[in-house]
């Protein structure tokens, strides 16, 4: 008795000890892969690069338009991409306490009922000489555990841990990304309000110019040509009012969709009255892995994709399993509870993998593949985050010598326009001159909301692609 407690003894030391052992060499821990931001990951040029990012600044802070504000609440409680996201997670989440789970030994019980009789035919029926009829009754536990000798199961809970993560990233990124979406759409809509009523001044600017045309031809200063000059260009800028009426009615059943609505009006203020602080503070190129959903993403793929790997190379050594069961058993139901009933056994050994049609080593060289994919992907993502910098600092960085332009060249053409008109009227001048003032006027008023417009959706891609908006 003595020698066979000190077997198991043995048995139980030397299996803690391998445990202990193989469980540091099989896997290995996750680091970032070297070099993988670089300095100069987006381009600054003149722009120097400050420790506070803007991404840090809660949105609430960038869109002070409390009517937008309000927008941007009712678009995060109801927009149907938030809370498919959100069952998303919750259904990795699910994943995660599974594998959580996988340490624990697996248990279960039920009744069974065996009816059993056997051939006449056979050698075992003919020594009986007689067909015999066996009930068998019994409630059995059955109970295994896998000792995870080589760090399997703990790559494999590591693994949905980074998916879960991951999924709370996609969350934030579709967050940022509906954010973006509603403030650029509002400040659209604005811009559009703004363009409306530029064409609708220019409707009665031109319709009054065409009475007047119409006296300078009765009088004989002008002819039917210049009428008909006159008539066409109300006619456009006619034209130009349904066409931005359909546009803001468009845009206003886009708002909608991302606020969770059916189709309606939208309620807004004026392009005059917004005021977008956004200061740029860069931050630098490596506070990027920290506010980008994507990238953070990107980065939680390659580490399921790591432990993936590990887990994958723990197949190749053998498994450790303890398997036991017990219960009652008898033929006779009325002898089921007896304690001569009792039965029991437990079964521990090692399986070691031999010939197993190459089926682990392929899965192993998969997951080295979808690893280095999952690496080129993240690194694809960090440059892709930073040409989105570059892109957004240089339109925005401009939209005020922009804007400052456009202004200028809109009067001369106001002036044009009016020196043209009085020359007409003395018949120093073409009217052709006057129609073509006209139409750049027009345009260059418009291309100024355009360009407001352009400010401030470069304002929310530089606030976006710098990873602000989720906050």
């Amino acid at each position: 008795m003595k020698s066979i407690l000190n077997s198991i003894k043995g048995i139980t030391f030397s299996v803690a000890v391998l445990v202990a052992v193989s469980s540091c060499m099989a896997r290995k821990e996750y680091h970032r892969p070297d070099n993988v931001v670089d300095e100069k990951l987006y381009r600054t040029d003149m722009l120097p690069a400050d420790s506070t990012n803007l991404a840090n600044v809660s949105w609430k802070e960038i869109f002070t338009d409390p009517i937008l504000q309000g927008h941007i609440t009712k678009a995060l409680e109801n927009n149907l991409d938030i809370r498919m996201a959100l069952q998303n997670i919750y259904s990795a989440e699910a994943y995660l306490k599974q594998t959580k789970s996988a340490y624990q030994p697996t248990l279960s019980v039920g009744p069974n009922y065996t009816f059993q009789t056997q051939s006449i035919n056979t050698q075992f029926g003919q020594i009986l000489g007689e067909r015999r009829y066996v009930n068998q009754f019994d409630i059995t536990a059955n109970i295994g555990w896998e000792v995870d000798l080589w760090g399997k199961l703990k790559s494999q809970e590591k693994a949905q841990l980074a998916t879960y993560l991951g999924t709370v990233e996609a969350h934030k990124a579709v967050k940022s990304d509906l954010i973006a979406s509603v403030a650029s759409s509002y400040y659209q809509l604005l811009t559009y309000d703004t363009q409306k009523r530029v064409i609708e001044e220019t409707i009665k600017l031109r319709e009054q110019n065409l009475e007047t045309t119409r006296a300078l031809k009765t009088a004989g200063t002008l002819t039917e040509v210049a009428v008909q000059q006159s008539e066409a260009l109300v006619y456009n800028a006619k034209s130009l009012l349904i066409d931005v009426e359909t546009q803001i009615q468009l845009l206003e059943n886009t708002m909608s969709l991302l606020l969770g609505e059916p189709s309606r009006a939208i309620e807004r203020s004026t392009l005059e009255s917004q005021n977008m602080p956004v200061d740029l503070k860069l931050g630098y190129p490596a506070q990027l892995l920290a506010n980008r959903p994507d990238v953070k993403r990107a980065e939680y793929n390659l580490i399921n994709t790591f432990e993936l790997t590990n887990s994958a190379k723990a197949q190749f050594y053998p498994t450790l399993k303890l398997t036991g069961s017990g219960g009652i058993q008898s033929v006779d139901i009325d002898h089921l509870f007896s304690v001569n009933s009792l039965f029991a056994n437990v079964v521990s050994g090692l399986a070691q993998p031999i010939l197993n049609r190459r089926t682990i080593r392929t899965n192993y060289e998969v997951s080295l593949i979808n690893q280095e994919n999952a690496y080129l992907n993240f690194r694809k993502t960090i440059l892709n985050a930073g040409k989105e910098v570059s892109d957004a600092i240089r339109v925005y960085s401009v939209q005020d010598s922009y804007i400052d332009l456009k202004r200028k060249e809109l009067d001369s053409y106001k002036k044009s326009v009016n020196y043209s008109q009085e020359l007409v009227n003395y018949g120093m001048a073409n009217y052709l001159e006057v129609l073509n003032a006209s139409v750049n006027a027009l345009n260059a008023e418009l291309n100024i909301a355009n360009a407001e417009y352009n400010k401030m959706r470069a304002g929310v891609e530089l606030y976006q692609a710098l990873g602000g908006g989720w906050k």
